[in-house]
């Protein structure tokens, strides 16, 4: 994949007034969309029912009201609805609380947990559950009435499409919706894998960041920051598989990843097994005193994780329950190619898991060593210093196992960065002033250049340095998301070195960018 630096001139020429919404649940109804010109706010529990299909264009912004148990709210995709949330890394769809002003960046960070509910998206593949020995198995979400039937999930078809969600922030949810039961920031009830998932970032939930329960759902580019319970949880038997997954924790947080098979009979089928590659999973501190560990896997579960590093947790590595040893010892427990670092428990084979779990590092041809990773700097502070690619030199170079199935792209680095860092620009992490600046290195070494934009009656100027050897394209679009190449706009390289476009300026197109490769 080619790697781009985009120096962006973002050129408003009119400001539309943006409208509150205050959304109900009977506000939803058969082919409803959300725009992105209007803010939209949940009050309760507002659902999308079966049949009926939501769709949120790219850079909207939907907000909860604060509240707890009947009162929480939250988006709930009902089984047999579709939700189609495709954002941009340029105009990111964002989930947050009503409280939160997201032109301030400072006025709510990552201990501001629990303002709102979360996302809940339910579909019709296979669990397993106690609550129905029907056929189908179904279940009810947690904290959602009993019987209230929109909120159940579960079927027979372990190919159901949910829909899209691509480009979502989920910020400051988790309120608590009944007796200890709050709501995670991206709840997925037996979502089948027809649906797509990709790029969607939880920052600062009070309970667990993703929770799939049950279900076949396939998910890539995951980023989960500063929960107060656990960055990854699943139970009920999900079966998915998962690809380029973050986390990091502060002292307050839970596990990495506790992993569950069964509610309480550790028998039922299908069992939790899914499989994971390339995540990266940067714990509350190994000198926290939490006690938090990197994996939890019990009650049945198995959990497969390749190329990985895992590091900075105050207890130990994995623990592996004498109620998921029959997993461990079917090898549906398997971890291969990874890393680990900064494990509070020990910084050997012996010492750095529980006794269930230590094959898993005294076999060395499962190569999971215990060695320095060589990432970036690790802050939890607004620095804009959090770095988690490797550095040139580090281990997670050193090769990676290649996976025959065709979900999942093959590469040359562990962890879930190589060179980009795709977390840039459109996650609350990002904009907040958690991440480091730069997006990804470069092969050749751009400068940003000085920009020099003139509007001449109908005509744009667009002045800027230029690099030898480096290409320059110009792209217009009229809503932050589409953009398209100007192709024949005039202009060249003068003999000062400096590139002047001059492109025609249309009521349609008002923004502009400069793409540099």
């Amino acid at each position: 994949m080619t790697k781009k630096l985009l120096l962006s001139i973002l050129v408003g020429l009119s400001v539309e007034a943006q409208s509150i919404i205050q959304v109900t649940d009977s506000d939803i109804t058969t082919d409803t969309l959300w725009t992105s010109n209007n803010e939209y706010v949940l009050n309760g529990l507002v659902f999308v029912e079966s049949g009926e299909t939501l769709t949120i264009e790219p850079g909207t912004v939907i907000k909860g009201k604060p509240g707890s148990g009947a009162q929480s709210s939250a988006l709930v995709v009902a089984r047999g609805a579709k939700i189609y949330a495709e954002g941009t890394k340029e105009a990111p769809i964002v989930f947050t609380a009503e409280v939160d002003n997201i032109d301030d960046l400072e006025d709510l960070g990552s201990t501001d947990r629990g303002l709102w509910g979360g996302l809940i998206v339910l579909g019709n593949a296979v669990l397993n559950s106690p609550a129905d020995s029907g056929t189908p198995i179904t279940d009810n979400v947690e904290g959602i009435d009993i019987n209230e039937t929109r909120g159940r999930f579960g079927g027979n078809d372990d190919n159901d499409n949910s829909g899209v969600l691509k480009y979502i922030s989920i910020r400051h949810g988790g309120t608590l919706i009944g007796a200890d039961n709050e709501i995670n920031g991206l709840t997925l009830g037996a979502v089948g894998r027809g649906t797509t998932i990709e790029f969607i970032e939880i920052f600062a939930n009070l309970d667990d960041g993703i929770e799939f329960f049950g279900g076949t759902a396939e998910v890539r580019y995951l980023s989960v920051s500063y929960c107060g319970d656990d960055s990854f949880d699943y139970d009920q038997g999900w079966r998915g598989k998962g690809q380029y997954w973050f986390t990091i924790q502060d002292g307050d947080g839970g596990e990495g990843g506790e992993h569950d098979g069964d509610i309480d009979d550790n028998t039922r089928t299908p069992i939790s097994k899914p499989i994971i590659s390339n995540a990266t999973f940067i714990g509350g501190g190994v000198d926290s005193g939490n006690g938090k560990r990197a994996f939890n896997i019990r009650d049945n579960a198995g959990a497969v994780y390749y190329n990985s590093v895992f590091m900075d947790f105050n207890g130990r590595a994995i623990d592996v329950q004498d109620d998921s040893l029959t997993r461990m010892n079917n090898g549906d427990i398997d971890f291969q190619n990874n890393i680990w670092w900064l494990i509070g428990a020990g910084d050997t084979p012996e010492t750095i898991a529980n006794e269930n779990a230590t094959p898993l590092f005294t076999d060395t041809s499962l190569n999971n060593r215990i060695i320095d990773p060589k990432l970036g700097p690790i802050s939890r502070d607004y620095d804009a210093v959090l770095d988690p690619r490797p550095q040139a030199d580090s281990p997670l170079y050193d090769g990676a196992i290649i996976l025959a199935d065709p979900f999942f792209e093959n590469n040359k680095y562990s962890g879930a960065f190589d060179k980009w860092n795709w977390m840039h620009g459109w996650t609350g992490l990002s904009v907040s002033g958690y991440l480091i600046l730069d997006e990804g290195q470069q092969t050749i070494n751009i400068p940003n250049p000085e920009l020099s934009i003139k509007l001449h009656s109908y005509n744009f100027e667009i002045e800027f340095d230029a690099i030898e050897d480096v290409s320059y394209q110009l792209l217009e679009s009229n809503n932050l998301s589409d953009w398209t190449v100007v192709d024949n706009p005039t202009g060249g390289v003068y003999s000062d070195g400096k590139i002047k476009i001059i492109t025609t300026s249309s009521v349609n197109n008002n923004f502009y960018k400069v793409v540099a490769e």
